[in-house]
């Protein structure tokens, strides 16, 4: 079973309006413990975000030179503001309840976000977030409810065993060929949950080809 935002989210929405000034955002920081928050409109729904290094740039100070740069012009602009929208990076990036874990996960990566803002479906209105440490508890899950998944996402041989130990799957038991072993061990690494997975299958037949080196 997939693990999806609503499992892990928190449901406190950390959000500031558009007219919020400098000190209420840093003042919201400072009360939540986090490193950005979420700009949204007269509906709530997200239009931005403040980060922590988008108020630094208040303090960098400015540089004719260092700012000729189109990006730097942008950073120039956000540091001669006083309020969120001023301040704010847009568009907010954003996920629902039912965005998968990995999809997440893989978005926060890829964007270097510690935090997004989870919104409705079906408004588009902000309903909490979710951070980085949200997104880490998939890793410390239960063992019993980790076999749950893995047994549900895989096709079992009746000998196949398993033994986990703080999210790393060890598999044991008996499959038909290598190439099922492979594929039985790569469906168990695709569960959410599971850090690594340490192979003792065996098989009668190795029907795995190796290109041969040249």
């Amino acid at each position: 079973m997939s693990i999806e935002v609503r499992d892990l989210m928190g449901h406190v929405a950390i959000a500031v309006v558009m007219e919020a000034p400098f000190g209420e955002i840093v003042y919201a920081m400072r009360h939540y413990g986090v490193g950005a928050v979420t700009v949204i409109d007269a509906d709530r729904r997200p239009v931005g975000v403040v980060s922590e290094d988008d108020l630094l740039l208040k303090e960098a100070g400015t540089s004719t030179e260092f700012f000729a740069a189109r990006r730097a012009r942008k950073e120039r602009t956000k540091a001669a503001g006083v309020t969120a929208a001023q301040l704010m990076t847009s568009p907010a990036i954003t996920v629902t309840p039912g965005t998968s874990i990995r999809d997440a996960a893989r978005l926060m990566r890829d964007k270097r976000i510690k935090q997004v803002p989870v919104i409705d479906v079906m408004t588009g209105r902000i309903i909490g977030t979710l951070h980085q440490r949200d997104v880490l508890r998939v890793f410390i899950r239960p063992a019993e409810a980790l076999e749950r998944d893995i047994m549900t996402a895989i096709e079992a041989p009746d000998d196949l065993t398993l033994v986990i130990d703080q999210g790393i799957v060890t598999v044991g038991g008996r499959t038909e060929s290598r190439s099922k072993a492979v594929r039985l061990v790569e469906s168990v690494k695709a569960v959410d949950g599971v850090i690594d997975v340490v192979s003792e299958l065996t098989y009668p037949k190795d029907d795995v080809v190796v290109p041969p080196m040249f």
